[in-house]
């Protein structure tokens, strides 16, 4: 199994010029990897498509950003990147160290994570209070950290600080946890590493993202790479209990960009350990991504495949010690419009460098657990209807497609107006407000439909069921 140890990655105390750089290494094209695949690729395997339907029942997701980023409280990753676009993410955090000082001061966080408060089932009560159904959990962002204890390196959670804490395997105490609470498992996994010496060659320098050395050069680098990825893959599908998505981020790495990792080698063989499992291969349109995943963004239309939106709660996917919340109605309304164009939200949480979730965090998630505890009827399990949207009002389906949902979301700052319309989706009989499943007044006429809400109603968006054929 290949190894890579925290000695043979420590680079070089020469500091390397900007002209070394550009003699060692002519840079790649450096376009965002985030964007959302224009394709889609249905699986064949009949045991994908059934986990992929029970997916799509789901709807509301958890994804916690937990790594050396947390330590401190910074941006996560991308710092590293010597991209222009991150030159001043770099100097707000360290402006005393140049780009070489600054990477080995973003590693050696790693000899200060000691997250003593984690405990897990505190986090999967709280996503479950908040009515979330699927977990992701970052076990290895780009800085190559692993939060699991792996046999492939010594740069883990598990052989730091934290190594003699009984929970120092944090990605599985995470998955047991939240696999107690029913659960869908989710486990992220960065393709890119460049703390490993085969991906970012320490005698190499690093100017973007990408591998820091022709493949064809040195192609005994690539695959000792391509060894190390598939182990570390396998490690997680195999001693981890049932994974029920392998969430791949780090587009870059892709056989068009001519970095092969043989993912559908990896993705065949974690399959016969995790039959069913959906391969998110994000921005790499394929066989290996399952469903699409555009982030801090909605699709402008209703899409007819599978998709998740990834958002934050927060400003940052990982913990920041100053940042702004969405608030709880905030949420709602995105989960509503999402759900009603055919997608699931899977929001970003960041546990703090002790290993806890904040109380603010928690208490924004509670009221949204309370909304879907009255109105989730309308977002669970539901697909989508033609017709989908009409001003304020989001339109998903039972599976059936007889019966509606009309969600009425509402903005922070304004109040439940007397009465809600809208055009189309004419009901055949009753409308029922899904809390307390009161009957609601209508009216009809020429198509637009007006519904009058009962006084004394909460101020908070609303949903309603009736027939539709």
């Amino acid at each position: 199994m290949i190894r890579c140890s925290k000695t043979t990655i420590l680079f070089t105390a020469l500091m390397l010029t900007a002209g070394a750089q550009a003699q060692q290494y002519v840079q790649k094209n450096a376009t965002d990897v985030h964007v959302m695949s224009k394709e889609y690729t249905w699986p064949t395997d009949t045991a994908v498509l059934r986990k992929l339907d029970q997916w799509q029942d789901l709807k509301f997701g958890v994804l916690f950003h937990w790594g050396l980023y947390s330590v401190n409280g910074i941006n996560e990753s991308w710092p590293l990147c010597s991209e222009e676009r991150f030159y001043q993410r770099r100097k707000n955090i360290r402006p005393d160290l140049n780009y070489e000082q600054f990477k080995q001061w973003y590693w050696s966080q790693s000899e200060q994570f000691n997250p003593t408060g984690f405990n897990p089932e505190d986090w999967a009560s709280v996503m479950e209070d908040a009515g979330m159904k699927y977990l992701v959990f970052t076990t290895k962002h780009h800085e190559g950290f692993c939060m699991f204890d792996t046999k492939t390196t010594d740069f883990s959670i598990a052989k730091g600080p934290f190594k003699n804490n009984p929970k120092r395997d944090v990605a599985l105490h995470v998955f047991n946890a939240f696999r107690d609470k029913g659960f869908m498992i989710g486990a992220y996994f960065s393709k890119p590493d460049w703390h490993c010496p085969y991906y970012w060659n320490p005698d190499m320098a690093t100017p973007d993202r990408h591998n820091n050395y022709e493949i064809s050069r040195h192609p005994e680098w690539w695959k000792k790479f391509q060894q190390y990825t598939a182990a570390q893959i396998e490690e997680l599908t195999t001693r981890y209990g049932q994974i029920d998505i392998l969430w791949l981020d780090g587009g870059q790495v892709r056989k068009s960009n001519g970095q092969d990792i043989r993912m559908d080698e990896i993705i065949d063989k974690a399959r016969l350990t995790q039959p069913g499992m959906l391969a998110v291969d994000r921005t790499v349109p394929g066989r290996n991504e399952n469903y699409a995943t555009p982030e801090h963004a909605i699709p402008e239309t209703q899409l007819n495949y599978p998709w998740e939106s990834c958002m934050t709660i927060t400003k940052g996917w990982g913990w920041r010690k100053e940042t702004t919340y969405k608030s709880a109605r905030t949420i709602i309304n995105m989960l509503a419009e999402i759900t009603a164009k055919g997608g699931s939200l899977l929001l970003g949480v960041g546990p703090t460098p002790q290993g806890t979730i904040e109380d603010k965090t928690a208490d924004i998630l509670h009221e949204v657990g309370l909304w879907l505890k009255d109105y989730g009827k309308a977002i669970y399990s539901t697909r989508t209807t033609p017709a989908y949207n009409d001003g304020n009002v989001w339109f998903t389906a039972d599976k059936d497609k007889k019966t509606l949902y009309a969600i009425y979301v509402l903005p922070d700052g304004e109040s439940l107006p007397s009465t809600i319309e809208w055009t189309g989706n004419e009901p055949k009989g009753s409308i029922r407000l899904l809390k307390g499943n009161k009957k609601v007044k209508y009216t009809c006429k020429d198509g637009k439909v007006v519904v009058t809400l009962p006084k004394g109603m909460e101020n908070e968006p609303v949903a309603f069921r009736f027939n539709f054929d």
